[in-house]
This record gives structure tokens, C-alpha cells and sequence, in this order.
């Protein structure tokens, strides 16, 4: 029997880590963050617009991201950080964002949510930051109608050269500040190949510099 893909990741997140880091990042997160994630928040926002109707945000952080999305839209965010999630709620209050169904404290590989229950799964920056990244993928799929996508934005490793030698490198304090930097593509691709139930449809570069990308998946 073929082991699953967590026992070999050398470079599993605990997830005592992960929580101590968000807790720090908490109050200074948008200023930090907010600028160099914009354009892939709002292309991932763009995307899962057009297919619209109840969407899922996993990883909703500090809720940046609420204030993009139409208000035709229906929208859930989840985050497994309770101080991050006490700025989203203050800013659903102070902008009146009646579109937002619910903000919940919730592990994104297990998700509260009853199977096909959502139209789109958007994770901004998340999949690199979890402790088991085919495990929340699953879990995705899982809450995904027949239909809906998932839209991901992360930062993806270089294949080669010198970018992929600094990921290495910087990958031990990385991962103690709550992401791996030298996540590869083809974890992604072969998740979907193994989960069946989806196709990757878009792969796409985003700034700065390419570092990051867009990839969607339809669920089939």
C-alpha cells in the first residue's frame, strides 16, 4: 500500500506553530501583508465571482478580502485564528457587510459543512500554511457542489535555479513563521489526479515577479 503524501512531508507545520505565528501576525497583518497580496486576493476574488452564489473563504484572516467581493454574493470565511478572526468580525460591523453569512473559528481540514454545499472554495495563501495540505484539499472538494471550483492563490516553489536554492534555504525559519516556501506545483497536480473528483482549468503567474500563482480547479 502506497503511504500517503503527509508521511513523507519533511516539511509538515505543527499546528501549536501555526497558531502562535497567526496570533503574532494578527495585529499587524494587513499592514504587512496587505499591499503585497493584493492583486492575487483580488484575481481570486475576480475568479470565483464568476461563478458567484455562496462562497467559501478558507483562511479569512483579518477579512481583507471581504471588502472585494460583490454583494450579490453569499459569503462564509473560516479561519482556525480567533484573534484574527475578532478583526474580521469588526470590519463586517463597521462596513455593513450584510452579504457575510458567517465568520467561524474552524481547522480547514475539517470543515463544518455538509458535502456540495458551496459553489466556490477560495483559499487565499493557505494551502502552504496548513499542516496537511492534501488532506484540506480534500476537504474542499468535499464541501464543493458538483460544478463550483476552487480557487487557490499561494506562493509556489521554483522548479530550478537560484530561487529554489533561497527557498531551501530559508525554509526552517519559514516554516516557524507559519508557511513553506518551497511547496512545488506537482503536489497540487497530483492531489487532483488522486482525489478524482477534480480537474486543474487555470494555472496562472501572479506578481510580484511570478512568485505566486492562481490555480483553479473545477469540480467534475
Amino acid at each position: 500500500m502506497n503511504a500517503s503524501p503527509r508521511a513523507h512531508d519533511k516539511d509538515t507545520l505543527d499546528q501549536q506553530t501555526l497558531n502562535r505565528a497567526y496570533a503574532r501576525w494578527a495585529p499587524i497583518y494587513d499592514v504587512v501583508f496587505g499591499a503585497v497580496f493584493d492583486s492575487g486576493r483580488k484575481a481570486s476574488i475576480e475568479s470565483a465571482e464568476q461563478v458567484g452564489g455562496r462562497i467559501l473563504d478558507v483562511g479569512i484572516g483579518t477579512g481583507i478580502s471581504l471588502m472585494d467581493f460583490s454583494r450579490g454574493n453569499r459569503i462564509v470565511g473560516v479561519d482556525i485564528s480567533e484573534p484574527m478572526l475578532r478583526r474580521a468580525r469588526r470590519r463586517v460591523i463597521e462596513a455593513d457587510l450584510d452579504n457575510v453569512e458567517c465568520l467561524a473559528v474552524m481547522d480547514a481540514e475539517r470543515l463544518g459543512f455538509p458535502d456540495n454545499f458551496f459553489d466556490v472554495v477560495v483559499a487565499q495563501y493557505v494551502i502552504t500554511a496548513v499542516p496537511n495540505p492534501e488532506g484540506t484539499l480534500d476537504e474542499f472538494a468535499r464541501v464543493l457542489r458538483p460544478g463550483g471550483e476552487i480557487v487557490l492563490v499561494n506562493h509556489i516553489g521554483a522548479e530550478n535555479g537560484p530561487r529554489r536554492l533561497f527557498e531551501q534555504c530559508f525554509a526552517p525559519l519559514a516554516r516557524r513563521l507559519g508557511w513553506r516556501p518551497e511547496f512545488p506545483y506537482r503536489r497540487l497536480t497530483d492531489w487532483a489526479a488522486r482525489n478524482g473528483s477534480v480537474r486543474v482549468i487555470e494555472r496562472r503567474p501572479m506578481p510580484p515577479l511570478g512568485h505566486f500563482a492562481l490555480i483553479r480547479f473545477a469540480r467534475v
